[in-house]
């Protein structure tokens, strides 16, 4: 998972992560809607590890007086023969460009720029199917998911990932951008992970298919990931700003409530305890975004990945600012134990067997959750439905809870913090049942202090 984002991640930086793979859901792609759209990536990403370094990509931070970064963006394309690829306005002030390597000093040198990063590889991190909606207790909350009549409408949620498949009948889309390509209207998922990440977050609750935690909520498909399930940190900002543009724009209407970002990359350095990182800027950078986004009123959801380690390198899972989700196997919907396994040998009601973790006594707690994420059903690219596993899975969980919250609950609309807050002190307010064995466990590993089983309360 080195330099590669693992359906997991979230995208945020403004074009500082034009060249650092993302590797958790899907495409690779430019475009943020800003300026300068680019030609598609071409970079070979697929070829590549998660969070490896992208070959001859960067993202350009630019500094704060600079009044329009799609103009500098042209500018310097022009004076240095760069290939932008997508320009940020919202989240961050920059772009990301493919660069000539004669031209990266004479980039990092300019007087309006203030730093260059190479961008990195980020990839889905998926496989696993549902039992998870009872799990949870959805069928018992206010909207009673499954019961044929259930429907959230106050509340949307982005999907960074690799898209949605457009004619899905048990999703309702209300539309998309795509940051792997030209045609920022080409966001439709031709690798899947993304329309079942969707699918677990709010599949309309009909006679057919799968139902999602927040039936029928309004979903918007975020291409941040390609149709072989990479992307870039550049591509993924690109995503994050979308979202925090539409919160930030003159229109109250469009705002996003909640994000769900299933992809994520390994990466060197450690959170600075605020909003940035060190040891690596870029990755500062997309903290940043994040964080300007949360401010924005988005709450994000984040996948932990599936490296059976401590999160605490893993991005954007590490960030303070996202409800990082990990994963527990359950396979028959009920608290206990003792079902049989179905499509994995882990042991139901356990920490799943792949997931990354935090400990105790880790600042990372204080942001931690778990929901199931062991052989999962959703929806499925094609119109069909399929079963998968992994922290993808259990990620949209919580993003569907936290979506039934805002429209039915407590959870107070454009506070990502005090909805964050009021997720985890509901799941740790459930009787012990409600968890799941070793909660902690003996073994340091938590899967969160409680478990998400409290979107019946909403």
């Amino acid at each position: 998972m080195a330099n590669r984002f693992s359906l997991l991640f979230a995208m945020g930086l403004a074009m500082l992560f034009a060249c650092a793979g993302v590797a958790l859901a899907q495409p690779t792609g430019p475009n943020s809607g800003q300026a300068a759209r680019g030609e598609e990536f071409v970079a070979p990403t697929s070829s590549l590890e998660e969070g490896e370094v992208i070959p001859n990509r960067y993202i350009v931070v630019l500094k704060e007086d600079v009044a329009s970064p799609a103009a500098v963006a042209s500018d310097l394309s022009k004076q240095l023969d760069l290939e932008t690829t997508y320009v940020y306005d919202d989240a961050l002030e920059g772009f990301a460009a493919e660069v000539p390597a004669s031209s990266v000093s004479a980039l990092r040198s300019n007087p309006r720029v203030e730093f260059v990063a190479k961008d990195r590889v980020v990839e889905a991190l998926d496989q696993v199917t549902p039992t998870g909606i009872s799990r949870v207790d959805a069928q018992v909350s206010s909207t009673a998911a499954g019961d044929g009549s259930g429907a959230v409408d106050a509340a949307d949620i982005a999907i960074l990932d690799s898209g949605i498949y457009k004619s899905h009948s048990d999703l309702n889309i209300a539309g998309g951008y795509n940051c792997t390509g030209e045609d920022e209207t080409a966001w439709s998922d031709g690798y899947g992970h993304g329309t079942h990440v969707a699918g677990t977050a709010a599949a309309i609750d009909d006679s057919t298919g799968v139902v999602g935690v927040a039936p029928g909520a309004r979903l918007w498909a975020v291409k941040v990931l390609n149709n072989r399930g990479t992307g870039s940190v550049s591509s993924a900002i690109c995503g994050i700003d979308w979202v925090t543009g539409r919160n930030t724009d003159a229109d109250g209407a469009n705002d996003i409530e909640v994000a769900n970002m299933s992809f994520g990359a390994t990466v060197s350095g450690h959170d600075n305890g605020g909003c940035g990182w060190i040891r690596d800027r870029a990755i500062a950078r997309m903290h940043k975004a994040i964080c300007t986004s949360v401010d924005a009123g988005v709450f994000y959801a984040a996948a932990a990945g599936n490296e059976r380690e401590k999160f605490a390198k893993d991005v954007p899972a590490a960030f303070d600012q996202v409800l990082t989700v990990t994963a527990v196997a359950d396979f028959d919907g009920e608290p206990g134990g003792g079902a049989p396994p179905t499509c994995r040998t882990d042991v139901d009601d356990t920490f799943a067997n792949f997931s990354n973790y935090t400990t105790p006594t880790s600042p990372d707690v204080n942001h931690t959750i778990a929901a199931p994420g062991v052989c999962i059903e959703s929806t499925w690219k094609g119109g069909g439905y399929k079963t998968l596993s992994g922290t993808s899975m259990a990620s949209p969980h919580v993003a569907g809870t936290a979506a039934l919250c805002i429209a039915n609950g407590p959870c107070p609309t454009g506070d990502p913090q005090g909805i964050m807050d009021q997720l985890r002190a509901d799941a740790a307010a459930k009787p012990p049942s409600y968890g799941f064995i070793g909660d902690p466990n003996t073994a340091g590993k938590v899967n969160y202090y409680g478990f998400l089983e409290y979107a019946g309360g909403y």
